[in-house]
């Protein structure tokens, strides 16, 4: 799950980048550096390479490239994003990653931070007030089969800004949240970042071969991670956005189209 809250500093040396954690996010450093050795193994180059680990600390190579998000038409590098998460999620050996731990904000710890955001919920006006309304009936009647599902090694998040197009292709930062995973929660929590649609959307999950169970988890999937980023945007700063104004409204709108209420 995206966490709006800050949880390391980053320091630049030539072409060494140094990831210092604040000890807000347990574990977050460890995720990071096995992330970035698994990846140098089995995926050279989509990802920096990883240098020097501490308590804490990571530090890893520099890429070159421009984040995805603020380009002009990110949609033009949907193609190249797709080869990159596609990489992503086969890097990992599955006699390797049985053994990886599982990625933080699966399923039932999104479900329960729902529960809880909605109990604390204060009216917002009718269209946020609905949402959150038909989004709580919707949780509570769901259950979710895990049958079908392929495992794949996750980010973890799908902000476009962990994305760099680097001229000819795209490779991959941030790795705090990572680890095992399945295709289908991945790619909800990716389509449904606030980035992913805000400037332009850029239905990733069409580009991807689903079975017809993963198909089904990814629309339920999908609708979880349209809560969560509706509890998010209401907790944006007017003062500070991240997003353009408007965007808590449309994301009330999206969850309502995306559960058919």
């Amino acid at each position: 799950m995206p966490d709006l809250q800050h949880t390391h500093e980053v320091a630049y040396d030539g072409d060494v980048v140094t990831k210092r954690y604040l000890g807000t996010k347990p574990g977050a450093a460890e995720r990071e550096w096995r992330a970035l050795t698994l990846l140098a193994e089995h995926a050279p180059g989509l990802a920096p390479r990883p240098i020097a680990f501490e308590a804490g600390v990571v530090s890893m190579s520099r890429l070159d490239g421009v984040p995805l998000r603020g380009l002009p038409a990110p949609g033009e590098h949907a193609a190249a994003l797709a080869d990159a998460l596609a990489e992503l999620h086969a890097a990992v050996p599955a006699r390797v990653l049985r053994d990886v731990p599982v990625r933080p904000w699966q399923r039932e710890a999104v479900c329960d931070w729902i529960r809880l955001q909605g109990a604390r919920w204060r009216p917002r006006g009718p269209l946020a007030d609905r949402a959150v309304r038909e989004g709580l009936r919707w949780l509570a009647g769901w259950r979710p089969g895990e049958s079908g599902v392929t495992p794949v090694f996750g980010a973890g998040d799908g902000n476009l800004a962990n994305f760099l197009w680097d001229g000819s292709r795209v490779r991959i930062v941030d790795f705090e949240d990572s680890g095992r995973s399945d295709l289908a929660y991945e790619l909800a929590e990716l389509a449904e970042h606030v980035s992913m649609w805000v400037d332009g959307d850029l239905e990733i999950a069409r580009r991807f071969e689903l079975s017809p169970q993963e198909e089904r988890r990814l629309r339920e999937c999908r609708k979880a991670h349209t809560l969560v980023w509706l509890f998010l945007l209401s907790h944006d700063d007017p003062a500070d956005p991240r997003n353009p104004p408007g965007t808590f409204d449309r994301q009330a709108e999206r969850v309502l189209a995306t559960l058919g209420a």
